[in-house]
């Protein structure tokens, strides 16, 4: 296959990643954002980008080393021709960014509100950029006291020619030369690198004093970079920057261990895949600063790094934003830089004071974050900790707090004697490390812990409580689209049910049963179970929904839409006439509105104050509509390689807030995108009168708690009333 016979409704996945991060950048340029949320922003943009280089490009360079290429299964290209484009991409965002960050820099410091010092990186700053007298003296000293004695400089030359640079370190770097009896250069050209971030002695900011309330700061690596002539004082420094490289971190547990007569745990064999990560090659490299090309050119050859300017970036901001918690703190008081203070509410289809699992035996909850909190969920997992007649709890664990109330609750459960099993997937990206710590906490508080499957990820969201109920058991399930994290659930939007279906339960059991014994489920009755059972059930709604044509629908939220079966499906069912609304945030590789081919698919893309997180399936219209939220993104790895669950939404309220909340997700609003049908996103024009959808679903949700409240005071009064009468008539 070649380019040519790409086909036009398919976009290729990475540009279709580096589409959703420019997105988040657009949200950066909004002067409509509050300022410092607009800082924010650029840190998820970089951050993003530094994931994206990390796994994606890293996983693109490992193919351009194979004998056999490997094509891009929607566009049909190359890995080099990917990395050719990204790289091209990338390097357009750049300015973008930068524009951005000097615009809310020069803003903040024309109000008197802040102002970065960069004596050497002169970007940005506003006004006069040279110090002062008082400012030399000062940071002078508290360098030489506070910073100076923890640095440890290299030099790169002939005799040391090798120096291990860690990924994403941001470094201060000189070009240097000997300096001679007269003073005057001489001799080779030498690198001389100093580490910033991982010395863990200094802070990462630093305030200058100020006559008034503007708030004066300088960040550590442009200090380094001011007096790298203390540092490598015996030397002439022709020139010097601040740089950072991204090493590929795209690497499987099973390619961390090569002896095969090893005999180590999963727990054991992740943790050599960690150390492993830490050493791939660099497939990455930025610069901060003045320095001419040459330079740049200069400290790549010395650094023996094997990277061409296709991966050379060259900035005029910060490269790491961890700096933006140190600035917080100062100006947290100043509310207009801020979006206006959220607290989630009590949940709406939960009652307060009344034991989650009684609520359970009369109906569902939902629970759906981050306009509500996930107090009740916690509430549930420590009822069930403390219940005399419940005697099992059985979890899956993706991604937890660093300080979770979930973990806590099921600790409580296993001390108390209840039968508590948690599979803990250790291979969840970036969060191995922390999920390694909870399975040793799990263990040595006598929880059943298993590490998941040994070719795929469990990936759902499942857990199943088992109670004694007269003679037999009864069950009660919680199925999610978003993980048990206290801390993202006050950021993502996600859904959570709470159920005492049994049928539900029962399938849950069947799918813990499996996963015990190292296997997955093929057969459930409501569940939908990946890899066996969830694709096969989407395709056949679809199919459904195309033999009834015009008068077919299908409603998907996503984070991201790659698997070729389901989008060629769609493709299918928009042929038919069955209308398709999409609202996918992230990747999507079906391109909406291609005549005659995706010509009744829209696709909206909201990118806003919260992450759209959750994954809801519509399929159909009226009475045999049926609506589905999952875990499962629909990406191949999703649908085919991981343990992914999907579960029925039957109740007609649920249903109903679920369906709004969809509908509004698809309606013109400040945050939507809509995707033209050469694969590019235009954000909404906006008027006085539009609103936020995010933020109008909070105050819906609001709203209705507040309603529910007076409503509950009101059968309060009324019950004390009668209390009153049939107690009170004989009191004079």
């Amino acid at each position: 296959m070649t380019p040519e016979t790409a086909k036009p409704y398919m976009d290729n996945r990475e540009l279709s990643w580096l589409k959703f991060n420019a997105r988040v950048l657009e949200e950066a340029e909004d002067e409509n954002v509050p300022l410092f949320e607009r800082l924010r922003f650029l840190a998820i943009f970089r951050s993003n980008l530094d994931e994206f280089f990390m796994i994606r490009v890293g996983g693109l360079n490992d193919q351009t080393h194979f004998k056999k290429e490997k094509l891009d299964t929607k566009t049909f290209f190359s890995a080099a021709e990917q990395l050719k484009l990204i790289s091209e991409r990338v390097k357009e965002l750049i300015p973008r960014f930068t524009k951005a960050y000097c615009e809310i820099m020069r803003s903040l410091a024309k109000d008197g509100t802040l102002v970065q010092v960069r004596p050497e990186n002169k970007f940005c700053t506003p006004g006069k950029t040279a110090l002062s007298e008082s400012d030399e003296k000062e940071l002078r000293e508290y360098f030489k006291q506070d910073v100076l004695p923890f640095l440890t400089p290299s030099v790169i030359d002939k005799r040391h020619p090798n120096h291990f640079l860690k990924n994403l370190e941001v470094y201060a770097a000189a070009v240097l030369k000997k300096a001679g009896a007269d003073g005057l250069e001489k001799g080779n050209t030498m690198v001389g690198i100093v580490p910033v971030l991982s010395q863990g002695v200094f802070k990462r900011v630093f305030f200058l004093p100020s006559e008034n309330e503007t708030i004066r700061f300088i960040l550590a690596e442009d200090l380094i970079l001011y007096y790298l002539d203390l540092v490598f004082n015996n030397y002439v420094i022709v020139g010097k920057t601040i740089f950072m490289i991204t090493r590929n971190a795209d690497i499987e547990a099973d390619e961390a261990v090569f002896d095969q007569d090893m005999e180590l745990d999963f727990r054991e064999i992740m943790e050599e895949m960690l150390k492993k990560r830490k050493k791939l090659t660099p497939v990455r490299i930025d610069f901060t600063g003045e320095s001419i090309p040459d330079d740049y050119s200069k400290i790549v050859s010395k650094l023996n790094l094997d990277l061409d300017e296709d991966f050379t970036f060259l900035h005029e901001t910060p490269l790491n934003f961890s700096f933006l918690n140190g600035l917080e703190e100062r100006m947290k008081d100043k509310k207009e830089l801020f979006y206006k203070k959220f607290s989630p509410q009590q949940a709406i289809t939960a009652e307060p004071g009344v034991k989650i699992l009684k609520q359970l035996d009369k109906g569902d909850i939902l629970l759906s974050f981050p306009y509500e909190s996930m107090s009740t969920f916690i509430r549930l997992l420590e009822e069930a900790a403390t219940d005399p007649d419940v005697f099992s709890i059985k979890i899956t664990l993706y991604r937890v707090a660093r300080d979770s109330k979930v973990i806590n609750a099921l600790i409580t459960a296993a001390e108390n004697g209840k039968d508590v099993l948690a599979l803990v997937e250790l291979r969840a990206r970036f969060d191995e490390e922390n999920n390694i710590g909870w399975s040793v906490r799990l263990e040595e508080a006598g929880v059943n812990v298993m590490y998941g499957l040994e070719d795929l990820k469990v990936h759902s969201k499942l857990l199943l409580i088992t109670k004694k109920s007269g003679s037999g058991i009864k069950y009660y399930a919680q199925i999610g689209t978003g993980n048990y994290n206290e801390r993202t659930a006050r950021l993502y939007t996600d859904h959570m049910l709470l159920t005492g279906a049994q049928d539900i339960g029962s399938d849950a059991s069947l799918v813990f049963n499996a996963l015990s014994v190292g296997a997955t489920v093929a057969n459930t009755s409501a569940l939908w179970v990946a890899p066996k059972g969830l694709k096969t059930r989407v395709v056949e709604m679809i199919d459904t929904e195309i033999i009834h044509g015009k008068e077919g629908y299908i409603g998907l939220k996503l984070n991201s839409l790659t698997d070729r079966d389901i989008i060629e499906k769609l493709v299918q069912a928009s042929k038919k006439g069955v209308r398709v609304e999409l609202s996918v945030r992230g990747i999507c590789c079906l391109i909406a509105g291609v005549e005659g081919e995706t010509d009744n698919i829209t696709v909206t893309s909201v990118v806003g104050r919260f992450l759209e997180h959750s994954r809801v399936y519509i399929f159909g219209k009226g009475e045999r509509q049926k609506l589905y939220i999952s875990s499962a993104d629909f990406m191949t790895r999703n649908t085919e390689k991981r343990v992914e669950v999907a579960a029925p939404i039957r109740d007609p309220k649920i249903k109903e807030m679920i369906l709004e909340n969809f509908s509004a997700l698809m309606s013109k609003n400040l945050k939507a995108r809509i995707q033209r049908n050469d694969g590019t996103y235009k954000k909404q024009p906006s008027s006085p009168e539009d609103r936020d959808v995010q933020v109008e679903l909070y105050e819906r949700a609001y709203e209705r708690a507040k309603e529910r409240e007076i409503q509950n005071q009101k059968q309060k009064k009324h019950k004390l009333s009668w209390l009153f009468k049939l107690f009170g008539k004989g009191k004079k």
